[in-house]
């Protein structure tokens, strides 16, 4: 699923060139879609926390990826732009649900192994990420350009392969009536069984907290550092190549700028995981991944030509940023309830902020005639994120909310016996 979430966003920019023309972009049309990852992200963010609670994480990452494949699927074969924006946003849909999803599964299903299940996803994201502009070109070169889209939904149809045995396994386990099945059904709910394979009649569940992340301090330093972090990201995604190309960089170096300034996200990812949770305060390493992301940002403005390869990896190592981003959505949370609301909150906020960020930093640049004040506000996102850093630093959970309440429904079995732990 990791390895999925990213490619389908990053595929469309390489073949513009062959596509737009076909397909009828503009400068408007250009920009949509520049801004749908973010702004999708952001509402699939505050929406899917409901959806979890109503069908399950399982449910709801299936119908994540059906989404995608569909819209995938749908965008390769049509013949206008806008038909091509509404169902990338489809897209954007379903990969913004499987943001959401991912943490609380770790939670779920790897409570005791969260810093390495989530090195694991964490990189293959940023695989997927590189991995996608890198091929677009020459896959369309061997068909064309829909296939080059289209191929990345048979990934995303993978991951429903391991989810479909789950949640068969699920069903079956729920239509278990003979003492085999209850003694696996106690077993998986963390109940002894009694002699003879029947239950142990359970105690009374534990209720669910209402989580109100509108009103946590750790849901609001989350979603305030993601947004930070992700604003400076979206930029160089969006205008490093532009912006080398126009200081007199080669525009193919200028490209290849970019894809190694998102490789660099790949070691970055597979440490942080393993190394933050074990820092009694994780604003150590935050603040050594700002240094870099400053140093990327100073050294671009000030001489992009001089060490254009040491700005861009000092600010592709900055983002062990976002790693951490992912996760401290675990690590600020008791529960798998706790991380999937902290997940959807942090990501609502965070990317909506983000989304702005580029767009912004365009119009500063053409409202001023230089990039002096576009790259301030390039250091605005840094002052941003470091707030958020500070108020998720100290140990503290979004559960510890006051405002929090039971209600009186019981948790999911699985779930209730990973609470406390």
């Amino acid at each position: 699923m990791g390895l999925s979430l990213r490619p389908a966003v990053s595929v469309v920019s390489p073949l513009l060139g062959t596509m737009g023309p076909e397909l009828g972009f503009d400068a408007v049309t250009i920009g949509a879609l520049a801004m749908l990852p973010p702004l999708v992200f952001a509402a699939a963010g505050l929406g899917t926390p409901a959806l979890i609670r109503r069908a399950g994480l399982e449910r709801v990452l299936v119908a994540s990826v059906l989404l995608a494949v569909a819209g995938q699927l749908g965008r390769a074969a049509v013949g206008g732009v806008w038909p091509f924006l509404i169902l990338s946003a489809l897209v954007m849909a379903g990969y913004g649900m499987g943001n959401v999803v991912l943490p609380p599964l770790v939670k779920k299903y790897f409570p005791d192994r969260l810093g390495l299940v989530t090195a694991g996803y964490v990189t293959l994201l940023a695989v997927g990420t590189a991995a996608s502009p890198q091929l677009a070109v020459p896959v369309a070169r061997l068909s064309d350009w829909r296939l080059s889209i289209a191929v990345w939904a048979l990934m995303s149809a993978l991951v429903l392969l391991p989810w479909a045995v789950q949640l068969l396994r699920d069903r079956q386990a729920k239509r278990a009536g003979d003492d085999g099945g209850a003694a696996h059904a106690a077993s998986a709910a963390g109940t002894p069984a009694k002699a003879g394979g029947a239950a142990a009649v359970p105690s009374a569940p534990k209720p669910v907290q209402h989580l109100n992340p509108w009103k946590s301090p750790v849901a609001w330093g989350l979603a305030i550092f993601l947004a930070g972090n992700s604003a400076q990201t979206y930029v160089y995604f969006t205008w490093l190549p532009p912006y080398l190309a126009g200081q007199g960089l080669d525009v193919a170096a200028a490209g290849s700028a970019l894809a190694y300034f998102a490789i660099l996200g790949l070691p970055v990812s597979l440490l942080v995981p393993l190394v933050v949770p074990r820092m009694r305060n994780p604003i150590f390493a935050i603040l050594v991944f700002t240094a870099c992301w400053i140093g990327g940002h100073l050294g671009l403005y000030l001489a992009p030509m001089a060490g254009t390869w040491w700005w861009v990896t000092f600010a592709g190592l900055g983002q062990g940023t976002f790693a951490t981003a992912l996760l401290m959505m675990n690590l600020r949370s008791r529960t798998t309830h706790g991380a999937s609301v902290l997940a959807g909150f942090s990501q609502g906020i965070g990317y909506a902020g983000a989304g702005l960020a580029p767009l912004l930093f365009g119009i500063v640049r053409d409202a001023t005639g230089s990039w002096t004040a576009s790259f301030a506000l390039l250091a605005g996102c840094v002052l941003v994120m470091l707030a958020g850093a500070v108020m998720i630093n100290k140990r503290r959970y979004i559960e510890d909310t006051p405002a929090a309440h039971p209600k009186n429904r019981p948790v999911d079995a699985a779930v209730g016996s990973k609470i406390g732990r």
